[in-house]
């Protein structure tokens, strides 16, 4: 699949899509966070490290930026338990994860490298135009316990002792109060409710913003209780983008959406689940996935300007049809996210469709066809995108907001015409995708 280039004096702005994302989401949130230009909404796209050394992100940064993304994401900054060598005792590539058992929150002196090469990093990411989305933990400290080389006691946790922490309890995940409140893989749970926990978790915060992230994951947030975000950390990161990780379950009674909106109206964004479950159960398995189920499938349906839409990432595996899935979230509504295991920072087919993410993938998102082989939507007067996930090529008659125009492929040769009615056909290559506009 070609990769498409702009011309001569074209550029994509950069760094103004994160603060155009909080400001419209806080907005809907009711909240008055972040500011930025809404226009920017649509365009660009997060990739995510993880498990990768500072240096090594830095080294990247230029191609990342010329692939046509507007952010990356890093792991936790923070010192942390576990060291790189123990992953051996496990023989799990990333178990135990690094960087996720806090034991001194304000040291940047970790696993990845030291603070002022996570500083120069930073700054490299500003000088390329490219946003910095740091990965903040504010649940949990690290586990206690011999299993590993650094057996960590309360006494080595600087800012916290044992009244800072719950009781320990297994979690019961059919209830909201074990979710927040009980100890997550046997991790320390802060006591939220405590006003010295959290000024030490703002302390943390007030860190990343001091060394001039632009964004923050809340990681985990589903473990810590909505009125947290609400009250506190996302006022304390009020200049900046925030999304929490929201694995959404129906506690009481709640949908997944109505769970993933009670974050969301804390005034961040959330992480569509709801949308990558269905595309990697019902629709992007293989051949005879059901496309039609991606219709209304994601909080992004809901709420485009507060879904970070994904197709996997370090802790849930890509589906099948894993371009497929890019494919769609690269050029449908939401702020998308691509993980950098599952396409390295020069793949061309990534680049294209960033192309066209940030050239043509404009404007709200209509259906225009689906069925159980081919979804086909348009993003309105922009971009017509056509998905065929089976083993055949497939044609279909879709509706257009355009009226007697020639539509061109940019990602091959499956040119097509809008007709007097706004009717084109569209052919779309088995296994593969189409974008057609004028």
């Amino acid at each position: 699949m070609p990769r498409i280039t702009k011309g001569d004096g074209d550029s994509i702005p950069r760094r103004n899509v994160l603060k155009g994302i909080g400001a419209l989401g806080a907005a809907a949130a009711g909240a008055k966070f972040a500011t930025g230009d809404a226009a920017a909404v649509g365009s660009g796209a997060a990739y995510q490290y993880y498990h990768t050394d500072w240096a090594t992100i830095e080294s990247d940064l230029s191609t990342i930026a010329g692939q046509g993304y507007d952010a990356i994401q890093v792991p936790p900054a923070q010192f942390s338990r576990v060291y790189k060598h123990e992953r051996e005792y496990t023989g799990e590539k990333y178990d135990p994860p690094l960087g996720y058992q806090p034991i001194d929150l304000l040291n940047f002196d970790s696993e990845f490298g030291t603070e002022s090469e996570y500083r120069s990093m930073v700054d490299e990411a500003h000088n390329q135009g490219l946003d910095v989305i740091a990965d903040a933990v504010v649940n949990h400290m690290a586990a206690g316990g011999d299993t590993f080389e650094r057996k960590v006691t309360l006494d080595d946790i600087p800012q916290f002792g044992s009244d800072d922490f719950h009781p320990k309890c297994d979690i019961d995940y059919s209830s909201d109060y074990s979710v927040e409140g009980c100890w997550l893989v046997g991790l320390r749970d802060l006591k939220h409710e405590s006003s010295y926990v959290r000024g030490e978790l703002k302390k943390y915060v007030d860190k990343y913003r001091d060394v001039g992230v632009d964004g923050i994951r809340w990681d985990a947030a589903k473990h810590v209780p909505e009125s947290f975000f609400a009250d506190y950390a996302n006022h304390w990161a009020s200049d900046v983008y925030t999304v929490g990780e929201v694995i959404p379950e129906s506690y009481d009674g709640k949908s997944k959406l109505d769970y993933l909106q009670g974050y969301a109206d804390t005034g961040m964004s959330v992480t569509d689940y709801k949308l990558y479950h269905v595309m990697k159960n019902e629709v992007f398995y293989g051949p005879g996935g059901d496309m039609s189920k991606l219709a209304g499938a994601g909080f992004v349906n809901r709420d485009p300007y507060s879904a970070l839409t994904f197709a996997g990432n370090h802790d849930s595996p890509d589906p099948a049809q894993s371009l497929l899935a890019h494919a769609f979230i690269l050029t449908y509504e939401g702020y998308p996210r691509v993980y950098s295991e599952d396409y390295g920072v020069g793949d061309d087919a990534i680049g294209n469709l960033l192309w066209i993410r940030n050239n043509l993938a404009g404007g709200a998102a209509y259906d225009r066809v689906t069925d159980s082989n081919v979804y086909v939507f348009e993003r309105y007067n922009n971009v017509l995108v056509g998905i065929n996930n089976s083993t055949s090529w497939q044609t279909r008659s879709a509706y257009t907001s355009w009226r007697n125009r020639d539509l061109n492929d940019y990602t091959g040769d499956q040119n097509s015409r809008a007709d007097g009615n706004g009717y084109a056909e569209v052919s779309i290559p088995p296994e593969g995708y189409v974008a057609l506009a004028p």
